[in-house]
């Protein structure tokens, strides 16, 4: 054995001028959700598309020059060329849609900050569900013409690849992304240079390098600091997406946080609107309030006008998935920021303080430091309100200011082609301008039922053919013999795809239960094992690698899927990413999900199955309890809150089971002449008539516009005019009513009668103790309801007191006369709260007395 280097050298072919503008469509995220463009590269050489992992950018950096010029050549490639160059450009540059985004401003422009982004698997700096929602964002922020750009961090590292080996053991493998392989492209200044910024750290200050990349007419910009000029320490920052530690990760929130401010501030971009996509980049309210106070403003008013135009997305349904850090390393990270703002360190920790923990939370700086604040589902919107009440302590959590925006999905990039040609040709070309009328979208049950079926099939034999390839690589890594391998795939047939496909393809945390079908094997036997009604069941996923319970979840599935009367029926799949999600949501008959409720935020895999005529089986949690409507899948109840979990899990699986034996079987095997179950169908275009309109990412952008966007773009003028006159004004009204509030009281002058007849006038007569406020400074309400009518408060009838005159004692009075324009017994309440015209949310102080 002869002693040799190994040397290497890379060729990159020279694109023809016919062809130039192939690399504007590889170097635009658009091809992430126009599937003609990706089948454009793939048809030039398919093994190569599929060896760099269908990234186009990578794709012309290794083509073969011969198979350029000869494609430069072909008239059927060319005219597929120029169509798709048309497209784009109708896209890129067709006139502005007013009525979407009329509510902005000329100069407005909003800023979306998440830690995550997920457009496809050629741009690897996502992990599951935060960053494909993030993406979801910005494809609908570019199809509504928005202004808007998204900032985030380039990961050398993405989250990792996922193998699986015999005995069910995850194993995870990173691998560094060559950044020249990337859609992204470094920003430059004029003169052609790299634009850099700095961030402080303890005892250095770390360079920053900025990228730019293309999603339709969206900017994302992503921070990078593993840069020559930075320690190793400094260019790890950003090597890996959820790696390290504790200070790791608070290093690259603020890289992320305050570089992301430093650097939208060196390209010029003065964002109007500031959305905070989780809490990993609140740090960006610090660095915009010190950057506001260079214009001679106090904190306090900087933090007012920070907070009115600052959105606060959060998807955390538990208070442990909050990030926060020890006071210890916030005064070794943030003890310049104190003097910069000229505050105490007292003061500063307070801001991410939480009543139950000493820590600096990240939510609560973010809560404290925006004035919209929402979850991604109701009832996520709800636990979030409970999670956070303390930061309004005298205001009950069903009042409190935080909303909710039911998550959604870019349908364009999840709906299969096969359903975008369909629409086409049965709904007319304008279906993808119809998005949120449901109306329109009854037009599905018009598609005859034996087309709605083929698609239906073709699809999942596609999917079959992708899950039977990985299983067939993984058996081999696996050294697992031929015979097993036919074993495995004897279920697996794509030519005759009609055996029941149930689908269950997530993050495997805990709390998600991946293995809940498998509570009673003796029963789920008799289900799957029924030779006249087969089931095949499909499980992928991956667990983070310090999740032992979660990889625990994974090899209790590979156990049970070697078991001899399960092998070939239960398949668990590795190397769970994005590809394998949209054969999987495209091509299962039912989507299973079953979370302890209600710790599922919003969850979107179920609607990207829901869309593709997949039927939907899930526990009533996240956007599944506003979606389902008796006639669009199955759902099961979940159990009491307070029910022991052994107990609970037991009861959600019975209900499991009976609804698969006594519902889903029979109906997908009740098949007609024509070979396919007519009830099924109808469910099926059911699901996805009932879910289109209602869970796309444009409803759920056109939403944020509406209910937030626009507001905060009005009160940032509202703030900042005039040298930021109303946020000086708010702030010292704020600092007035918290040094008064506790010397507050009310109490009752008079006792109107407990009975009345209809139309009678009742007279109300409340006294104040102000403490030195005025009466313009609080609202005396109060609120009735029917007494059998159990309702949220903010539903009751609300009726504002008038001032009336000051007692003696300098008590001021407060009158309402009342006639109750509702019959039966009622119950009513009176409160005071404080108010103040410039507010964004009327209840924001926290503070209210009840009489």
């Amino acid at each position: 054995m002869f002693s040799k280097t190994t040397f290497t050298i890379t060729i990159n072919p020279k694109i023809p001028s016919r062809l130039e503008r192939l690399e504007e469509l590889a170097n635009n995220l658009w091809y992430s959700w126009d599937r003609a463009t990706r089948m454009l590269f793939s048809r030039l050489d398919p093994t190569l598309w599929g060896a760099v992992g269908h990234n186009p950018k990578a794709f012309l950096k290794r083509a073969d020059e011969f198979v350029l010029l000869k494609a430069a050549e072909d008239p059927t490639f060319l005219a597929t060329y120029d169509s798709i160059l048309s497209t784009f450009d109708s896209y890129l540059y067709e006139p502005s849609n007013k009525d979407k985004a009329n509510s902005l401003r000329p100069k407005d422009q909003i800023a979306y900050f998440c830690f995550e982004f997920g457009f496809h698997e050629s741009l690897p700096i996502y992990s599951g569900g935060l960053g494909i929602l993030a993406g979801d964002h910005c494809k609908a922020a570019s199809d509504l013409h928005l202004p808007f750009v998204a900032v985030g961090l380039l990961y050398r590292q993405g989250y990792f690849l996922q193998t699986i080996d015999n005995q069910g053991k995850q194993q995870a493998i990173y691998t560094d992304s060559d950044f020249e392989d990337l859609p992204v492209a470094p920003v430059l200044h004029d003169d052609g240079s790299e634009l850099r910024i700095e961030v402080a750290l303890p005892g250095r200050k770390v360079t920053v390098k900025i990228w730019m990349v293309k999603i339709g007419r969206v900017k994302l910009y992503l921070l990078d600091t593993d840069l020559p000029e930075n320690s190793s320490q400094d260019r790890n920052i950003t090597h890996k997406l959820y790696g390290g530690d504790k200070t790791m990760r608070i290093e690259q929130e603020i890289i992320l946080g305050v570089g992301g401010v430093r650097a939208l501030q060196e390209m010029g971009i003065k964002p109007t609107v500031w959305h905070i996509n989780e809490g990993h980049a609140a740090f960006m309210i610090l660095e915009r309030a010190r950057t506001l106070m260079r214009q001679n403003l106090d904190f306090d008013s900087a933090l007012e006008a920070v907070a009115a135009n600052t959105i606060f997305t959060t998807h955390t349904a538990v208070p442990a998935g909050h990030d926060h850090f020890s006071e210890e390393t916030m005064q070794n990270y943030f003890e310049p920021f104190y003097h910069d703002l000229n505050i105490s360190r007292e003061t500063f920790m307070a801001l991410g303080h939480t009543a139950d923990h000493l820590d600096f939370n990240m939510t609560a700086l973010a809560i404290r430091g925006s004035r919209t604040h929402n979850g991604v589902s109701k009832i996520h919107g709800g636990v979030s309100a409970h999670i956070c009440q303390d930061l309004w302590p005298q205001i009950e959590p069903e009042e409190n200011p935080i909303a909710h925006v039911t998550n959604g999905v870019h349908v364009p990039t999840f709906l299969a082609q096969e359903w975008s040609d369909l629409f086409d040709r049965y709904l007319g070309y304008d279906w993808r301008s119809k998005m949120c009328e449901a109306e329109f979208w009854q037009r599905i049950h018009d598609i005859p039922d034996h087309m709605f079926w083929s698609i239906r099939q073709s699809l999942k034999s596609q999917m079959l053919f992708g899950v039977r390839d990985r299983l067939a690589e993984q058996n081999t890594r696996n050294h697992g013999s031929d015979a097993h391998l036919d074993r495995l795939l004897k279920f697996t047939d794509p030519i005759n795809p009609n055996i029941l496909t149930i689908g269950f393809a997530r993050r495997f945390a805990t709390y998600k239960r991946a293995t809940l079908l498998f509570e009673n094997l003796g029963w789920l036997r008799k289900i799957v094992l029924d030779e006249e009604r087969p089931v095949l069941l499909i499980f992928a996923g991956k667990a983070h690698p310090a999740d032992e319970p979660g990889q625990d979840l994974i090899r209790r599935i590979s156990q049970i899927a070697h078991m001899p009367e399960f092998e070939g029926r239960l398949l668990l799949v590795e190397g769970y990413d994005l590809r394998l999600a949209r054969r999987l949501v495209s091509g299962v008959d039912v989507w299973l999900n079953n979370p302890i409720f209600p710790l599922e935020a919003s969850g979107t895999s179920g609607i990207k199955a829901g869309i593709n005529g997949s039927i939907n089986l899930s526990i009533l949690d996240g956007w599944w309890e506003e979606g389902y409507n008796g006639h669009n899948g199955w759902a099961i109840k979940p159990g009491p809150k307070n029910m022991e979990a052994v107990l609970r899990d037991q009861e959600e699986s019975q209900a499991l089971y009976e609804i698969l034996q006594d519902q889903v079987i029979p109906h997908y095997y009740n098949r007609g002449k024509l070979g396919y179950s007519s009830e099924w169908v109808k469910m099926a275009k059911h699901s996805m008539v009932s879910l289109l309109p209602r869970f796309s990412a444009s409803r759920m952008v056109e939403e944020y516009l509406k209910n937030f966007y626009h507001p905060a773009s009005y009160q940032n003028e509202r703030y900042t005019h005039n040298g930021f006159e109303g946020a000086r004004e708010i702030a010292v009204w704020k600092t007035r009513i918290r040094n008064a509030w506790s010397g507050v009281h009310i109490r009752r002058i008079n006792m109107p009668r407990n009975r009345a007849n209809f139309n009678d006038v009742l007279n109300f007569k409340i006294a104040a103790q102000l403490n030195g406020l005025q009466p313009e400074d609080v609202i005396m309400e109060l609120l009735i309801c029917r007494q059998y009518k159990k309702t949220r408060l903010n539903n009751f009838n609300h009726f504002c007191f008038q001032f009336t005159g000051i007692q003696d004692d300098n008590e001021h009075i407060f009158e309402l006369d009342l006639a109750p324009e509702l019959c039966g017994k009622q119950e009513y309440y009176i409160r005071i709260y404080p108010y103040h015209q410039l507010l964004t949310h009327p209840l924001e102080m926290g503070m209210m007395i009840w009489l």
